[in-house]
């Protein structure tokens, strides 16, 4: 059964966008300048869904290989930028204008390769998590202390008080229907007025029958232009169209058929090689020992003397012919005995004492725009797409594919990859007999005896490795008798291995920064927004632990400091970075660990536990909850039995042992940083990520969509602009619970009645602190006395901002 309308025509769009990707990729290669960064950006977005959905398996693999060439790169720039700016933000909106771009095109987006590529491994620990967590009870535990006790007596009153409101309730409804009755029995003895003239009645119908139509024809005009201005979203936008179900039934089949083709394809790979090597086996061999011999005969002609075979451990035969032609060979030979010839000459000639003469030192004249001039660093990943975008030149660009319909893998593609293959396992046992046949003509031409080889004797016999046997290893393996899954159910039980919750980093909402740039120039710095948080969040933590080429040769970060204010979506932040990449979470804060694994050699022995753990089951991220404690200045009393600063020391060891193969990434978060020695703190942490309190607009675009999220309806009674003016200071956090309290069930069903307005929420706002301005203001001192924060005061102070490179 072949594929249908919507699917072929998805098929169309998404090679066509993958051609385009690829010439946009093309031109940026050639000249990586100003404004590569937003490029490389919108490049990497097209790839991500390219791959998502094509179906051709050989593409997908070239496709793959682009997308984390880009995705690398994509960090290296950063990295780049914030070393030239000295500040981890960026702001982009000047070159938003030139390119004619919307903001949410700079989105940094998350592959969804991550999860798809290893779901089965994820879903079965997640369950294994879960039945970790029933055998011991922990997940019940934490239900049953949310649950409030009360005696007998107490709720034995509590039910008497409502059902005494019942009872109440239905007794005024009564006495109403009782009133109504007598009321209209009395205005039914009342003697009837005068009948009003019937024309004169009718006026006065049609007149308020025509204002109320007038009044809501006005109404619907108004509500269609601010449609039309963009003032108001459409009717329909919050309703799914039919469309939309459609395309992601068509997305569904071609995940579907993606799996499908990748299965075919691994499976020809094995046949097809097979069917090589019977059919075109023997001919191969052959093919290869007449070259070889041909070589050999050569090389006799050319210098009276039998060649040497290369070794197996130098590649055997085929460093002689790769990639070279007969001639070549020819060629390669005559040099290497010429080379020899004066080697020999040179060690019958006596060795004279050649006078060293000194070099007189240039000096190097730099002229100050050499000086001045800013040079980027090389790139680990420039080759990696170089390669990839040759590739797609010579097989996919001009390729012909109107007789693959289906999309399947192109079978003589397979064939060129699994003969050169099949050529090199036969060449190691064509080498094997070539040497032997070579030894033999040796011995036949030349009429020589092989002398046996007096094997000499080794330098310290039995006892050469004595002396090893006492060194210990680096890194010594704790519990080397146990398996990885028995430590897995430890750390479990231990509290420390803890479930993720499901959030996306999508669900941290925010709006952008639209004036970063333009306040920058006039020498003003900017809060970040919360959508530049989100942003280095998917850049530091999201995508170096989802690709494991990414993560081995992008700039490594090994640990991340998230420090804001409470309730701003630090632990929120903490769990996205998990359910994005399937990471492990492992918890290791100063209250989690008090009392668990005292003493000095349990404290490593929990180290090891847990580096082990998330070592073989990468990604993984180590959590450290207000890890300002681990660095306090003084212990507060209080927690002294605590011993907070247990992990003091021992964490710049575990940075140490991270290594870039080891997709292991340290987060910690802070509302109290002022309160840590910020020499260790700013030690342990390589990137500190400042969280702010949300601006004007991610205020109303949270008002917007937490209300909406939760049931609400919004109308043009609620004034959202004024719920997100008067909570200036108040968080997400606050704007949840504060909804939360508000949309009951009882008040979502009266809202077809009864529409939603801004005094509603005002009560249980006025029971919440804000964030005042002066805690914000500690935090930006705070940030200053980071290393960061002091390059950056330094370089403004200095000017030296003028001559920073062009951040896009």
């Amino acid at each position: 059964m072949g594929p249908s309308l919507p699917q072929e025509v998805a098929r169309i769009m998404y090679n066509e966008m993958w051609h385009q990707t690829q010439e946009a990729l093309n031109s940026l290669l050639d000249k990586e300048s100003q404004k590569m960064y937003v490029k490389y950006v919108q490049i990497f977005r097209n790839l991500e869904n390219v791959y998502d959905q094509i179906v051709h398996p050989q593409k997908r693999i070239l496709i793959r290989k682009i997308l984390d060439g880009v995705m690398g790169r994509i960090l290296e720039l950063k990295n780049e930028m914030v070393e030239l700016e000295l500040t981890e933000f960026h702001y982009f909106d000047d070159i938003l204008q030139d390119l004619k771009l919307a903001p949410q095109q700079l989105d940094i987006p998350i592959p969804k390769y991550f999860l798809k590529e290893k779901l089965e491994v994820i879903k079965g620990r997640e369950k294994i998590l879960a039945q970790i967590l029933a055998d011991t009870g922990l997940d019940i535990q934490e239900m049953r202390l949310s649950i409030k006790t009360i005696s007998l007596e107490q709720a034995v009153k509590l039910i008497q008080i409502a059902e005494r409101a019942r009872q109440g309730r239905l007794r005024a409804l009564f006495m109403k229907q009782i009133f109504l009755q007598e009321f209209r029995a009395r205005q039914a003895k009342v003697p009837g007025e005068k009948m009003a003239d019937v024309g004169a009645a009718a006026l006065r119908i049609q007149k308020v029958w025509r204002g109320f139509h007038q009044s809501k024809k006005t109404e619907r005009e108004r509500q269609e232009e601010m449609v039309f201005l963009g003032m108001d979203p459409p009717p329909l936008l919050n309703e799914v169209s039919a469309t939309i179900v459609q395309a992601e039934r068509v997305t569904g089949l071609r995940d579907e058929l993606q799996i499908k083709h990748e299965e075919d394809y691994k499976t020809a790979l094995d046949t097809i090689k097979s069917q090589l090597q019977l059919i075109e086996g023997a001919d191969i061999k052959e093919n290869l020992r007449d070259q070889i011999r041909h070589w050999i005969i050569e090389c006799r002609n050319l210098t009276g003397a039998f060649p040497e075979y290369p070794k197996a451990e130098e590649g055997g035969s085929a460093i002689i012919f790769s990639n070279k032609t007969p001639q070549q060979v020819i060629q390669d030979i005559i040099a290497t005995q010429e080379e020899e010839e004066k080697r020999r000459k040179e060690k019958k000639k006596e060795k004279k004492p050649v006078k060293k003469v000194k070099e007189k030192k240039v000096p190097k004249e730099k002229s100050k725009e050499e000086d001045e001039q800013w040079k980027m660093s090389p790139s680990a990943f420039l080759q990696t797409m170089e390669e990839g975008n040759n590739i797609y030149k010579e097989i996919w660009k001009n390729k012909d594919e109107s007789l693959n319909f289906l999309q399947n893998y192109d079978p003589e593609m397979i064939k060129e990859e699994k003969r050169k293959e099949l050529e090199s396992e036969i060449r190691v046992q064509v080498d094997e007999l070539m040497r032997q046949e070579l030894k033999n003509i040796k011995l036949a031409v030349n009429r020589e005896k092989e002398l046996p080889v007096k094997e000499g004797k080794k330098k310290g016999g039995k006892n050469k490795n004595k002396g090893k046997k006492g060194r210990r290893g680096k890194d010594k393996d704790l519990t080397a008798d146990r398996t990885i899954e028995s430590l897995y159910k430890e750390l479990v039980e231990e509290g420390l291995l803890v479930q993720t919750l499901k959030v996306n980093l999508s669900d941290y909402i925010g709006e952008y920064s639209y004036l970063g740039a333009t306040l920058r120039r006039v020498s003003i710095e900017p809060m970040p927004s919360l959508l530049d948080v989100r942003q280095l969040i998917a850049l530091y933590g999201v995508l170096p632990l989802g690709s494991a080429d990414v993560h081995q040769n992008a700039p490594l970060v090994k640990s991340l400091l998230l420090a804001g204010p409470s309730g701003v979506g630090k632990k929120m932040l903490v769990h996205a970075i998990c359910s994005e990449t399937g990471a492990n979470l492992f918890n290791l804060s100063a209250e989690n660990i008090a009392g668990k694994y005292p003493g000095k050699s349990g404290l490593q022995m929990m180290i090891h536990v847990v580096l082990k753990v998330a070592r073989q089951l990468q990604p993984s991220v180590v959590w450290i909850g207000d890890t300002e404690k681990t660095f306090y200045k003084k212990v507060p009393n209080a927690e002294r039995t605590n011993e907070p600063k247990r992990l003091k020391k021992h964490l710049p060891k575990i940075l140490k042992l991270l290594k870039p193969n080891d997709r292991v990434l340290i987060v910690g978060t802070t509302r109290r940083p002022f309160d840590a020695e910020i020499q260790s703190f700013c030690r342990v942490y390589q990137k500190i990520i400042l969280v702010p309190r949300p601006d004007y607009a991610s205020r109303y675009v949270l008002w917007q969509q937490i209300i909406q999220r939760h049931g609400g309806v919004i109308t043009s009674a609620l004034n959202i602009s004024c719920l997100a003016k008067v909570t200036d200071g108040f968080t997400q956090g606050h704007i949840v619970r504060v909804v939360r309290s508000v949309l009951t069930d009882r008040r979502l069903r009266q809202q077809q009645q009864k529409p939603l307005i801004a005094m509603e929420f005002m009560g249980a706002l006025s029971t919440m602190d804000p964030i005042y301005q002066e805690e914000e203001d500690s935090f930006k001192n705070w940030y200053a006395k980071t290393p960061m924060g002091k390059k950056r005061a330094l370089a403004l102070m200095g000017g030296n901002t003028g001559t920073a490179k062009d951040k896009g």
